[in-house]
């Protein structure tokens, strides 16, 4: 699942939560974002592990959210769920010479990533979950 997908999929799976307001299986969020089950549960748990979402067991168990949406912010979400950053370039597969005009190339968009990452979480730093329910309700 791409970076994108797996926050969009994250993003509407919080929603869900917020807007329902009381515990949720993945079952029922799955169905709610449109997403397999089990693609679900590992989001959840990415999620959970951050202190984002929370899972109680039993009859009435589910998740929930574990602050309120206010409280989330967009970057919390991707960080949680992200091993990669959205913009990446592995040099190290590169077998130019150093200082080559290759290599060279390779610093450039090393640095320009490095930059773009910056200003997308600090965007994303400035979006919460209730701005993006706000947004679409």
């Amino acid at each position: 699942m791409s970076a994108s997908t797996k926050l969009s999929t994250s993003v509407k799976a919080l929603s869900f939560l917020a807007l329902e307001n009381k515990p949720k299986n993945s079952t029922e969020i799955a169905d709610a974002v449109g997403i397999n089950a089990s693609k679900l549960r590992r989001l959840l748990s990415l999620l959970g592990k951050a202190g984002i979402v929370k899972s109680d067991s039993g009859m009435l168990g589910g998740f929930t959210l574990n602050k309120p949406p206010n409280q989330i912010h967009l970057q919390e979400i991707y960080c949680a769920i992200e091993d990669r950053k959205a913009f990446y370039l592995n040099v190290n597969d590169d077998n130019s010479k150093k200082n080559s005009h290759s290599q060279k190339v390779n610093y450039f968009f090393l640095n320009l990533f490095s930059d773009i990452q910056v200003e997308i979480e600090n965007k994303m730093t400035d979006i919460t979950l209730k701005n993006i329910l706000d947004k679409i309700n």
